[in-house]
């Protein structure tokens, strides 16, 4: 029987790679409601994301610029959906 990897699909920019790979080891969520992307503040999800980043970087991008795009898109983004409500305790 034949064997193969499971490929990822193409991604247009480094940033959409990088999101892709934070989805992928689940360090990042989509907010339900408004589809804003939310940190899901899992430090090992986030380790799983820089292993994968490294270890798979896409063409022409070493494994240490892939791991620092990354961290760009963990640093641009929050914790909670800026459209919804807080919540109140």
């Amino acid at each position: 029987m034949l064997m193969t990897k499971e490929r990822r699909t193409a991604i247009r920019t480094v940033r959409g790679w990088a999101i892709a790979v934070l989805q992928e080891a689940g360090a990042i969520r989509e907010c339900e409601y408004h589809g804003w992307i939310q940190d899901r503040a899992d430090p090992h999800a986030r380790e799983r994301a820089f292993e994968i980043a490294r270890q798979d970087p896409p063409p022409g991008l070493s494994p240490e610029a892939a791991a620092g795009a990354v961290t760009e898109v963990l640093d641009s983004i929050g914790d909670t959906c800026p459209e919804c409500p807080p919540l109140v305790e």
